[in-house]
């Protein structure tokens, strides 16, 4: 059977999963406005460092750059820029480091390339490059290996490639590819496992899909779950306190402010209060116990915010 074919059969399973979903808590969770990020832009990636996060790349003004947030003070300032304009990285912090994979340089697609941040001396260098190029795909962290999942290729088509970075050793190895392969979507990391969660086919938002599918590093194999509430793409994912959250996204129709939340333990979705303003390609990163949603484009495609959103479960 052909690996297209296999996909195709993986979201038929999916769609007819028996699952449970809790649409009783329709107003669950407070948002706050913060001071809006310096620049406006979208397809942003971000990441929290010591108390600060860090909103990088993306459209609008300027793929190269760096903002940084101190949630305590709720001030931005400008830090050392890309070593090149990028956007639809994955975006990941391990060790007081953040790493930046992957992504698309206007004009020229996806590319293999592996960017880490040291926000104490503000300064980037080029590590490993990933195996397989490709922009808009996923990260997630479980323990000090980040995760690359999904994307675009090279070939404008969706990749399947299942790739791990060890910072400690700067190497990459393969695992078992994404049975669902697909862009645009988020990875969220719960007890040790990832969690795929929606996305597109082949870089189109009206092929948006509702899959999620859970990867168990420990035993390299991938398994499907209950499927998000809300079919979406270009979206942005967290974990806290054992659930993982879903903001945002797009379809040909307009944005999405929904906020969807997934508990693995017991395979449930939950409707959460929306996002005071819908976005897509936007930034998410938690600190503390609040989880704060960056950046993203107001309307389908290539629009831009400075819009700044703190939401606390």
């Amino acid at each position: 059977m052909r690996p297209r074919h296999r996909s195709v059969l993986w979201l038929l399973l999916l769609t007819s999963l028996a699952f449970s979903v809790d649409v009783r808590a329709q107003a669950v969770g407070k948002w706050t406005v913060k001071a809006p990020m310096p620049s406006a832009r979208t397809e942003v990636a971000a990441a929290a460092v010591g108390g600060k996060i860090y909103v990088i790349g993306g459209y609008g003004q300027g793929g190269e750059l760096v903002e940084e947030y101190d949630t305590e003070t709720d001030r931005w300032r400008r830090r050392a820029s890309l070593p090149r304009p990028l956007h639809h990285v994955g975006a990941a912090a391990v060790n007081g480091k953040i790493y930046i994979i992957g992504g698309y340089i206007s004009g020229v697609g996806s590319v293999d390339t592996v960017y880490e941040y040291d926000p104490s001396g503000d300064r980037w260098r080029s590590v490993s490059p990933m195996p397989t190029a490709r922009g808009a795909l996923a990260v997630g962290v479980v323990g000090d290996n980040i995760y690359a999942i999904g994307g675009v290729g090279k070939d404008q088509r969706n990749s399947a490639a299942n790739e791990v970075y060890d910072p400690a050793k700067n190497s990459w190895a393969k695992r078992a590819s994404i049975p669902s392969p697909r862009d645009h979507l988020a990875i969220g990391v719960v007890a040790g496992k990832l969690y795929a969660v929606a996305g597109r086919l082949d870089g189109r938002h009206a092929r948006n899909v509702a899959v999620n599918e859970e990867y168990d590093p420990a035993t390299d194999k991938w398994r499907p779950r209950s499927p998000i509430l809300t079919a979406r793409s270009g979206i942005g994912g967290a974990q806290l306190g054992g659930r993982i959250y879903i903001f945002g996204g797009e379809s040909p129709a307009g944005t999405f402010n929904q906020t969807e939340a997934y508990d693995p333990l017991k395979n449930v979705w939950t409707t959460m209060s929306p996002m005071p303003t819908a976005r897509h390609g936007l930034g998410v990163a938690v600190v503390g116990e609040t989880i704060y949603v960056i950046s993203g484009g107001p309307q389908p495609g290539a629009t831009y915010s400075s819009v700044n959103e703190a939401f606390t479960p």
